[in-house]
């Protein structure tokens, strides 16, 4: 067991937000730099969605993460916990060999 996420949780019957995917890109578009700036920015954008839906990180049971094949994914671990906080949540992540515009780490 992995104790910085949660394995499983149980969802309460309530209203059900479905975030789409979140880049690292800020408000205007702009793509930031390397593999911790688009982290955190992807998080943030995630949590702007969920203020924006009266809602936060501490109702969201599940992430799916995307990586591109040689990303450090502890990096990534990490600048997401800085922006995500201690909410424990279910989270996959899923390796692939790239995504839709290239330079999307």
């Amino acid at each position: 067991m992995n104790p910085a996420f949660t394995q499983g949780v149980i969802a309460p019957a309530a209203r059900t937000l479905y975030v789409g995917g979140q880049l690292g890109a800020d408000s205007t578009g702009k793509l930031l730099d390397g593999i911790e700036a688009q982290t955190t920015q992807a998080m943030r954008n995630v949590l702007t969605v969920l203020a924006a839906a009266g809602t936060g990180p501490q109702h969201v049971v599940k992430l799916d993460i995307y990586l591109v094949d040689g990303v450090d994914a502890q990096v990534r671990y990490a600048a997401s916990r800085s922006v995500w906080g201690d909410h424990h949540t279910a989270i996959t992540v899923v390796s692939t060999a790239g995504h839709a515009r290239q330079v999307h780490l």
